[in-house]
């Protein structure tokens, strides 16, 4: 068979249904691939976005282009995959929030489960509980014996109404058994501005979010709300070890495709994001309070199939809704 028979062969084998997810593999990617990243530029999030885009154009042989589309608590991002041709040219930077999105938003237009097809988790981001310097809790117990002898008079801000920092807090009521009142603004930075300056005392956040803040001692870490200590930060205990047993608060984020997507292409994109793995990236995203963690595939699937029950219950038990 001469190498044009070949060829010939081979395309019209491709043409065929049952070889496309064979096929696919061994021709994508052809052209740029789209990740979007429902989030704005400069968060943590579009660092994760942006890294990750970095190494799986260097392994596919192809741009990945990163697509800042904020809005709706990642809900325009999102449903813009979810919507998207299966072909594995449009990726989104999921997170915690599409499984928390499930139970906040009433009328949801895409399903994180049946429209969105995971790929794998790219990095862990704990919590961090930060207080104002002149708050006079210097620690997590006292912290929550301040706050059971003033019931919803201590403070908390967060970032907007189920974003991960409001539901840590939640969390940390329930666990702790005290009744820390939220103060909800628009973003991380008009919150973190307030906790300087002392018009509310309490916060969790990401370490991103807060660190330039912690550097110029305008706020106090009483804890991490990871389940081990941060390497950089061995003195900060965690919320845990802190008096509330099994406290573990923060937000993964991750990869994900439309629903369909061939799972040859979701393999290969899997497979890419192992460029990842090395000691410099790890320390470059543990300077952005991200703890390097991939996965397989069905393992995030489960991650956030047991997620959403959690975030439901926590959700309705707290009371929690957008306006």
């Amino acid at each position: 068979m001469s190498r044009r028979q070949l060829v010939a062969v081979l395309a019209a084998a491709c043409a065929l249904p049952v070889s496309f997810s064979v096929c696919a593999e061994k021709a994508w990617p052809q052209k740029p691939i789209k990740l979007i990243v429902p989030y704005p530029a400069g968060a943590v999030s579009d660092f994760l976005g942006r890294q990750a885009a970095n190494v799986m154009s260097q392994e596919l042989g192809q741009p990945v282009v990163v697509e800042n589309k904020p809005g709706a608590g990642t809900n325009i991002g999102s449903e813009n995959v979810a919507k998207a041709a299966p072909d594995g040219y449009t990726l989104l930077l999921a997170s915690t929030t599409n499984s928390v999105n499930m139970t906040l938003f009433p009328k949801m237009t895409y399903d994180t489960l049946k429209d969105l097809a995971p790929v794998s988790i790219l990095a862990n981001v704990p919590n961090w509980l930060v207080v104002n310097t002149n708050f006079p809790a210097k620690n997590v117990s006292e912290l929550i014996a301040y706050a059971k002898q003033k019931p919803g008079e201590v403070a908390y801000a967060s970032a907007g109404p189920g974003s991960p920092a409001h539901l840590a807090a939640e969390q940390f009521n329930r666990m702790a058994g005290v009744k820390l009142r939220n103060i909800a603004y628009k973003g991380a930075s008009p919150a973190i501005t307030d906790v300087m300056a002392g018009h509310v005392p309490v916060m969790f956040t990401n370490y991103a979010a807060v660190r330039g803040a912690v550097d110029a001692g305008r706020v106090r870490v009483l804890a991490t709300g990871g389940a081990t200590r941060w390497p950089s930060m061995p003195n900060v205990p965690t919320v845990a070890e802190s008096g509330v047993a099994g406290y573990e608060a923060g937000a993964w984020y991750g990869l994900m495709a439309p629903a369909g997507t061939p799972p040859e292409i979701i393999a290969k994109i899997n497979r890419a994001l192992a460029g990842l793995r090395s000691p410099a990236m790890e320390e470059s995203f543990r300077k952005q309070g991200a703890e390097l963690v991939l996965s397989t595939p069905d393992e995030m699937k489960q991650k956030i199939q047991a997620e959403i029950p959690y975030f439901a219950k926590l959700i309705k038990d707290a009371g929690i809704t957008i306006e």
